[in-house]
């Protein structure tokens, strides 16, 4: 039974690894850049500069261009579409090709909340700003058919985060500001996957006996499920200074910390055979492990060529690589198994633009390019990512001289991944699959800010 063990242990890590792989619709991993409809129109050009509430959680420094106390809320719906061409085969053998079907669209359409709210100070505390913000910086929801042919791999993920950042900032002449902000975040993990009891069995005893159609347990003759529920909270922080040394130019530095979760969850195990339903290596049961949000390094510039003309350029560098593996354990602290993620860190750029047409009316457009974590070596249909291309326009309506109305249109083309999984009994895989996906998103967003 010591394939089998293995198999239990492994089930367990690919479960809270696969919490992870939720969010690959808005950004690459499963980052969600949609703090902002205002930077959805210029694919998050000068994110970290400029007039926007948003700056409380990506810039708390840009917060001193504020003289009024704003508060705006953002609403975004992402809509992702993806479809699978693949196949694959029951211990590596072409004799044993698994079932199913493509799975369908992974996705559906999500939406996404922020909002946030900027506080100028005055009196004896003339130059400090404080704010606060409520948003989801990573996550998101893919759910594919049961019964299709990657179920093994694959159903249902979703991982949801919310933050909460509580910010302040100081503006020590016209020139040069300064921020922090603390984040406290708490994330919430389903996942869920089919599970080839019959290959496990027949391959624990003799893999010959897969291919014996008069032994009692064959390959997908005894599919069962799990699921994994997790939930847990972290603290990190952000940093930032802006630079504007004359009206035209403002530089936007800014940093986002890594925020360590140790995840608590349980495992529902469903449809187990009866020979092993008295094993307690597949009873129901609590486990753990480390959830690492990857830090985010942030460079933004905005230049005004005109009164009524600007454009706008980000640099970003998410830190992947802390992701180098999860390592599950019992309540009790016994590891019961390890996951590599193999991820690197990535860059994001983008270049936008914003023309004023008149007091009232403002439009902006952009695109972008954000790397990829993942690689074909190691991708899976969890995450089906690859390299993007960004594609945006949007505009802003002041209806009056306290209310503002954003809404912006974005386009993400994703660069065709490819998955070429291998077996690994070790790691609970008892089948390959191949295939590329074909995918895109469209994002939606609409805003409303209130200034008093």
């Amino acid at each position: 039974m010591s394939n089998t063990r293995s198999f239990r242990a492994s089930a367990l890590a690919l479960a809270v690894l696969g919490t992870l792989f939720a969010g690959q619709a808005a950004a690459s991993g499963f980052q969600l850049r949609e703090q902002s409809v205002k930077n959805l129109g210029k694919s998050n050009a000068g994110s970290t500069v400029g007039k926007d509430t948003s700056v409380v959680s990506l810039n708390p420094a840009a917060m001193t261009n504020f003289d009024k106390t704003t508060f705006k809320s953002d609403l975004t719906v992402i809509d992702v579409n993806a479809d699978f061409t693949g196949s694959g085969n029951v211990l590596g053998s072409a004799y044993l090709p698994l079932s199913g079907g493509n799975g369908g669209d992974p996705g559906e359409p999500t939406l996404v909340p922020n909002a946030s709210i900027v506080v100028p100070l005055n009196g004896a505390l003339e130059g400090l700003t404080v704010g606060a913000s409520i948003g989801a910086p990573f996550g998101l929801k893919t759910e594919y058919e049961p019964g299709w042919v990657g179920r093994y791999r694959a159903l249902t993920s979703d991982l949801k985060t919310v933050d909460l950042t509580l910010s302040a900032a100081l503006s020590f002449d016209d020139v040069v500001s300064v921020g922090v902000g603390l984040i406290y975040e708490r994330a919430e993990a389903t996942l869920s996957k089919a599970i080839d009891f019959g290959t496990a069995i027949c391959a624990a005893s003799n893999p010959l006996n897969c291919f014996n159609t008069a032994y009692p347990f064959q390959p997908q003759g005894s599919d069962g499920t799990f699921e994994v529920k997790g939930s847990t909270t972290g603290i990190g922080y952000v940093v930032g200074t802006q630079i504007a040394p004359n009206d035209k130019l403002a530089i936007g530095l800014s940093y986002r910390s890594e925020i360590k979760h140790d995840l608590e969850g349980d495992l529902y195990f469903s449809n187990v055979p009866a020979v092993l339903k008295a094993d307690p290596r597949f009873v129901d049961g609590p486990g753990g492990a480390r959830l690492v949000t990857p830090s985010v390094a942030t460079v933004s510039l905005s230049y005004g060529f005109t009164d009524d003309f600007r454009v706008l350029a980000d640099y970003q560098r998410t830190g992947w690589s802390s992701l180098h593996d999860v390592t599950i354990k019992r309540d009790t602290g016994t590891v019961v198994g390890s996951e590599p993620f193999e991820w690197e860190d990535t860059s994001f750029y983008s270049i936008g633009a914003e023309y004023d047409i008149s007091d009232a009316l403002t439009l902006r457009g952009g695109v972008g390019f954000d790397e990829s974590p993942t690689n074909d070596t190691h991708r899976t249909p969890r995450l089906p990512d690859n390299d993007r291309k960004l594609y945006s326009i949007g505009m802003s309506w002041a209806v009056s001289d306290k209310v503002t109305v954003d809404a912006a249109y974005q386009r993400i083309q994703i660069e065709a991944p490819t998955v070429n999984l291998s077996v690994n009994a070790a790691a609970g895989n008892t089948s390959t699959l191949t295939g590329s996906f074909d995918g895109h998103a469209n994002l939606f967003g609409v805003a409303l800010q209130y200034s008093f």
